[in-house]
């Protein structure tokens, strides 16, 4: 336990470059060998001065045994309140180490985003950590980010997640989800859930409400996913 209270304090040390609000995805470092998925994504984030909406519609397939490979559509509500076509994203997901053969499973994530209005980027690297304790799971994800384009200024972040969950049953199980950067540090329960089908066909959920503690005023985000994977 030392150890893994070190490793957290360590990770979040490193939100100092990070900007912004970071609410997403808490990774989980493993890959399905042959998977296929569909996955949608939907973030709603509301502060003193605007609210932003965010969706993601991606199709996704393990190219290796342990290598998956998803690209993403992105969209994303304007100033003018118009939904449309702001993006797209390639992903691949990277299992390092087999479930269980180690104290902590280990993964990691690539990401190369691009805006669709001009010629700005976004890459990323991500290192993924998950250890299970009897009904518990904590995920640690570290994220190192770089920007750079015509429209923004080249620069260096770093975003950090966390999310401990009890796995009451595959269908429910509640999580504290917690997400930091440099002008963000959010806090808020969640939940996630898999029903399984058929062989490899399962459909996977879930959901978080994000509320920012770092700072006053309004600030919170409500995210949701769903997943089909084949």
């Amino acid at each position: 336990m030392n150890k893994l209270l070190t490793l957290i304090l360590l990770l979040m040390s490193f939100n100092a470059l990070a900007d912004g609000i970071v609410v997403d995805r808490v990774y989980h470092p493993y890959v399905t060998v042959n998977e296929r998925e569909f996955e949608w994504r939907f973030m709603s984030s509301q502060t003193d001065d605007k609210n932003i909406l965010n969706q993601k519609l991606g199709y996704g397939h393990a190219i290796f045994e342990k290598v998956a490979v998803e690209f993403y559509i992105i969209g994303e509500r304007d100033q003018n309140d118009n939904f449309a076509v702001s993006g797209y994203e390639l992903e691949s997901r990277i299992m390092l180490t087999e479930q269980g053969q180690y104290w902590a499973d280990w993964g990691a994530v690539i990401e190369l985003e691009k805006a669709n209005a001009n010629e700005n980027y976004e890459a990323s690297v991500g290192l993924l950590f998950e250890k299970e304790f009897t009904k518990t799971s904590l995920t640690l994800n570290l994220f190192g980010i770089y920007e750079w384009g015509k429209t923004i200024e080249s620069e260096w972040e770093t975003e950090f997640r966390l999310k401990y969950r009890y796995r009451y049953m595959p269908e429910i199980q509640p999580s504290i989800e917690l997400y930091s950067g440099e002008d963000f540090v959010g806090i808020g329960p969640g939940f996630m859930g898999v029903h399984r089908i058929e062989g490899q066909r399962q459909i996977k959920w879930e959901a978080g409400f994000i509320t920012e503690v770092a700072h006053s005023g309004k600030n919170h985000t409500f995210r949701f996913a769903f997943e089909y994977e084949f």
